[in-house]
């Protein structure tokens, strides 16, 4: 990994532009990431930072989706886009040879969209199919209703996708104000990777620098949770489960030390979880523990799928895991397993340009962090038994337990006393 540096540079207008560069690669990526998402929605317009992620997809003052698909595709590379709570970001990645299309397409769509009702109508359709395609899919529906239930009456609990009767209802006059309110300075910033840095400043500034006039969005960190139980039914004979607790801001000196006790915990098929949950007693189909980042504050929670008879037995026993962790702590050599699991899931994830791309703009945006893998890698390795036991006791607190069951209706798993899970 050596001769990968990440620099940082601004446009003459002021945005940040930060360009992390690999020797040798044969790719080039560019991303145009927004400081809004949808905790910066307010009531009555939830879901409108993806609708408009979608929308400036379909056509802009030069071209419209099919000349974009055409263009990017005949110069070997890719479009997308995503939102987030805190974000919402642009990208295109290509061969080297064709990194002048991905560079105008991208501001194009950005700088450029028309927003009109036409679009908006389309891509409203589209999306109201994509949010019910994720309620129909409850391994990846259990997570947005984590969330909901962890942050309730706090603008993190509001995902990404909105509400559905609000879609249907917003216009494209709607998505052109909240266009022309946040898609400005301050809240753009530019981030490449295998790009050149004077080549990739010069582009900003003819593109972006003339989006001036935005403010930052305000936003309040969120107060520490109770523990609290809620079962959500669907029509699916297989139930998710999941359970969690809130853990520390992107920019928080102990996260390493959250990533440490996430993979000793549930990370892996050598995980306490994993072995004790499934291997041992069969409770589950599957079964790991993850972090979801945002800025001021994460979670950190462990995520099973099973059938109604093991639902019950399956969180109990995870409790009583946390609870032997706690009481016990680490075995000997369990860290060092974590660590390198942990290491390598890294180190291969940044073999992919695009992965390093999300990876560099969502760590800058959230936190103002351009960190190196190598770096990365050593505040993983600096992280003590101490650090992870220390954590573990500010974090894994039962009363502060938040958790979700997904299932076929059933009075059991409505009344189910949570207190049992107490550890």
């Amino acid at each position: 990994m050596s001769g990968h540096t990440i620099d940082v540079s601004k446009t003459a207008g002021g945005i940040p532009v930060v360009v992390e560069n690999i020797p040798d690669t044969q790719s080039v990526a560019y991303m145009i990431g927004v400081a809004t998402g949808s905790r910066d929605e307010t009531e009555g317009i939830y879901g409108l930072s993806h609708l408009l992620e979608h929308t400036v997809f379909r056509e802009t003052k030069t071209m419209d989706s099919y000349q974009m698909a055409k263009e990017i595709e005949g110069a070997g590379g890719e479009l997308n886009a995503f939102t987030g709570r805190e974000m919402t970001a642009f990208y295109g990645i290509t061969i080297k040879e064709t990194a002048d299309v991905a560079r105008r397409i991208v501001g194009d769509i950005v700088a450029n969209p028309l927003i009109n009702e036409k679009s908006t109508e389309l891509e409203k359709k589209i999306v109201l199919q994509e949010l019910s395609m994720i309620k129909s899919e409850p391994d990846r529906y259990i997570h947005d209703l984590f969330s909901m239930v962890l942050w309730k009456g706090h603008e993190l609990e509001q995902d990404e996708g909105g509400d559905e009767k609000l879609v249907e209802k917003m216009t494209f006059e709607d998505l052109r104000a909240y266009y022309n309110e946040k898609y400005r300075i301050p809240n753009l910033s530019v981030y490449a990777v295998g790009a050149d840095m004077e080549e990739t400043v010069a582009w900003a500034e003819k593109t972006l620098d003339g989006m001036s006039g935005g403010k930052r969005n305000v936003r309040t960190e969120p107060p520490m949770p109770k523990g609290k139980y809620e079962f959500v039914a669907n029509d699916s004979d297989h139930y998710q489960v999941a359970m969690g607790f809130q853990a520390y801001g992107s920019s928080h000196p102990d996260r390493a030390a959250v990533s440490m006790l996430s993979a000793v915990l549930g990370s892996g098929t050598s995980s306490r979880l994993f072995q004790d949950v499934r291997e041992k007693k069969a409770l589950v189909y599957s079964i790991f523990t993850s972090v979801s980042q945002n800025s001021d504050a994460s979670s950190l929670a462990t995520y099973m799928s099973c059938t109604k008879e093991n639902v019950v037995e399956a969180m109990e026993t995870t409790s009583k895991v946390i609870g032997k962790f706690l009481s016990e702590g680490l075995e000997k050599g369990e860290l060092d397993r974590a660590k390198r699991l942990v290491k390598g899931a890294n180190v291969r994830a940044m073999e992919s340009t695009d992965n390093r791309l999300y990876r560099l703009g969502v760590n800058h945006m959230l936190n103002g962090s351009t960190e190196t893998l190598e770096q990365r890698l050593d505040r993983i390795d600096a992280v003590t038994e101490d650090d992870v036991m220390r954590v573990a006791e500010d974090i894994l607190v039962s009363d502060r337990m938040n958790t979700v069951v997904l299932g076929k209706n059933s009075r059991k798993f409505k009344n189910y006393d949570s207190t049992k899970l107490a550890f």
